[in-house]
């Protein structure tokens, strides 16, 4: 426990902890409201998968400094003693408003907005934009990947390529939220209740003298269902032997659940191979592909009709390779009873806490966003609001199994309307500010012009 709290506490940047030390300095902790939201959205996204959120409130009851933290920071010499002496019964007692994991978001709408002291509530701002950015970005790719192969089983292979295995475990499970049925991560299998799939490696055929007596090795050890690899030397006469050992295991009663490719021309290797499983009497089983694939290549094999029935998706997704990173920010919005923003060229800010508001059509379809005020009502009866209380006084309101949050994102995507499906090219979504957010945000802008820059708009 003590590691975890170090590991938690000390996971932030140094200016958190100064701007604390200097609020505490200055008499300075009145409330204040902190949104954290994604600025626009990157050319080649046309939604945001919002994810993330269970580590993040875990990382809030958690933050705390135990006396190995405290020592470390006294010794930077950059921190004022009598803060740090202060942060010995420091605990996150503020308010979290979220919008739920596995919903679609779009750019500038706020995913979290946190209210409590403006001590507590900044140094909690790193390790909450840590948590949601790399759990969205994946999570977006997963389902840009289920949509771009309707019907297909994807797996996430992505653990040898994170950036560290924590991340790993972070990718395993936001691929899973967002459709993928599981994952090669052993780890992710026993901490998420995640299905595991795996097969061999090369390495596996290659010591043995040859590959149909490897096929038979493992067939012949593995205790359920084989997949075999037979792409080692000749991906044809891996699927003859596969095949083979098939009507091999038939005999016993069992069966290849599938055989995988990992190289080559993917198109014309699953026709052949998927016609060598055919002509063998084993049309039940499945060609899993993988190779550096994402949803751009997925898209490709299935307009060329490629008889693969499952995916492996590793590098690519855990990387999330095409945007590795979003503008993923966290800024002060009101403070006290004060309304508060950023004029900066390219990155103003909304004022205020706020909601915001999805309408649907008659089918169920999402048909336009609406950025409100907080305290406004419901537009109409065929607005939802996206931004539930997640956690109030420091204690957390719900946890949701991975299982609810994977169904509530099945039920997100059946609701994207049409105009979101294309992976490029995209029509974008419509998010309308309230006539109220607009005036509000008129007024504080003139404030601060006039007050800042002695002009007026």
């Amino acid at each position: 426990m003590a590691d975890r709290t170090r590991e938690v506490g000390l996971s932030t940047d140094l200016y958190q902890l100064t701007m604390g030390a200097s609020y505490l300095a200055l008499g300075i902790n009145g409330r204040a409201t902190f949104s954290l939201f994604v600025r626009g959205l990157p050319p080649q996204r046309s939604y945001l998968v919002a994810a993330g959120l269970e580590d993040a409130l875990d990382r809030l009851s958690e933050l705390t400094f135990d006396d190995e933290a405290l020592a470390y920071l006294r010794s930077t010499g950059q921190i004022r003693p009598e803060f740090v002496e202060t942060l010995r019964d420091f605990r996150f007692r503020g308010d979290v408003w979220a919008v739920p994991e596995g919903r679609l978001v779009f750019g500038d709408e706020p995913l979290l907005e946190v209210q409590g002291s403006i001590i507590e509530t900044q140094i909690a701002e790193t390790i909450l934009v840590n948590a949601l950015h790399y759990a969205t970005i994946v999570a977006t790719k997963a389902a840009r990947c289920n949509v771009a192969a309707p019907g297909k089983a994807l797996v996430e292979f992505g653990l040898r390529r994170t950036a560290s295995i924590d991340a790993g475990l972070v990718a395993a499970r936001s691929s899973y939220l967002a459709g993928f049925v599981g994952t090669s991560n052993v780890l992710a299998g026993e901490r998420f209740g995640i299905p595991v799939s795996g097969t061999v490696a090369h390495s596996f055929i290659e010591i043995f003298t040859s590959e149909l007596d490897a096929f038979r090795a493992f067939a012949g050890t593995f205790p359920g269902d084989v997949t075999l690899l037979i792409d080692t030397y000749d991906t044809l006469r891996g699927a003859r032997h596969a095949a083979q050992v098939g009507r091999e295991l038939a005999v016993q009663g069992r069966h290849i659940r599938a055989v995988r490719l990992d190289s080559g021309d993917l198109v014309a290797l699953s026709n052949e191979v998927r016609a060598i499983l055919d002509d063998a009497g084993l049309p039940e089983v499945q060609i899993l592909a993988s190779g550096g694939l994402d949803e751009h290549d997925l898209v490709e094999l299935q307009r060329a009709g490629a008889p693969i029935d499952a995916y492996g998706i590793g590098t690519r997704l855990g990387t999330s390779a095409d945007v590795p990173s979003i503008d993923m920010v966290y800024k002060l919005v009101q403070f006290e009873d004060r309304p508060t923003l950023k004029l900066s060229t390219g990155k103003a800010t909304l004022v205020g806490p706020k909601q915001v508001w999805r309408r649907r059509d008659d089918i169920g379809a999402f048909v336009e966003d609406l950025i409100a005020c907080r305290d406004e009502a419901a537009p109409g009866a065929a607005w939802e609001p996206l931004l539930e209380p997640v956690m109030r006084g420091g204690t957390r309101l719900m946890r949701p199994s991975l299982t609810e949050i994977r169904d509530r994102h099945r039920r997100e995507i059946e609701s994207m309307p049409a105009s979101l499906m294309p992976l490029d090219g995209a029509t974008p979504y419509p998010v309308h500010l309230s006539e109220k957010l607009q005036t509000l945000q008129a007024q504080a802008t003139e404030t601060v012009r006039r007050r800042e820059l002695g002009v007026t708009t």
